[in-house]
């Protein structure tokens, strides 16, 4: 057999071989079809809730006062707090603006001229409320909705003082 011949089969041997190799390198070489793949994390969420209270007293009108009375003349009114829950507090009431007031007697103001009035803790004005924690304030413990506090007040009877709309202003103390 001649080199030709030889040469002739080889080539003839050697193009399905060549051409399974191109086929081959277009497989790997052309553009595949994507995979999706994930990766995952997780953000850690917080918040510090802190204890803060507000608090909404509405006024306190005693009405008319008869000074050559004995009768007591005795108002309620209400004091709103609102805390953050479980939050505890205490409310107190100091001794008012006029000159001369106590947290025991206050005193209400007309040009210079005072009437004594109590504020008290209980329907039967026996408790007074002051503003001293843990003494004479009124304690509590938020939950989820705001508490309610009734405030009573009293003017003793017969204060002969000079006609005239006497007032005085009390603040309301919420210690948390």
């Amino acid at each position: 057999m001649s080199n030709v011949h030889h040469a002739r089969g080889l080539r003839a041997h050697l193009r399905p071989l060549a051409a399974g190799a191109v086929l081959a390198a277009g497989f790997l070489l052309a553009p595949q079809a994507a995979t999706a793949a994930t990766v995952t994390d997780t953000i850690a969420v917080t918040v510090t809730v802190q204890s803060a209270c507000v608090v909404a007293a509405s006024p306190l009108a005693f009405g008319n006062y008869n000074p050559t009375s004995s009768a007591n003349v005795d108002a309620s009114t209400t004091v709103n707090v609102t805390c953050t829950q479980g939050t505890t507090y205490n409310v107190g009431l100091n001794a008012g603006t006029t000159s001369g007031g106590t947290t025991t007697v206050r005193k209400l103001n007309a040009s210079g001229k005072t009437l004594n009035y109590a504020l008290y803790q209980d329907a039967a004005r026996s408790t007074n409320w002051g503003n001293t924690v843990n003494t004479d304030t009124v304690p509590g413990t938020a939950g989820t909705a705001a508490a309610t506090l009734t405030v009573y007040g009293r003017i003793p009877g017969s204060q002969n003082t000079t006609a005239g709309a006497y007032t005085d202003s009390v603040t309301v103390t919420v210690t948390y």
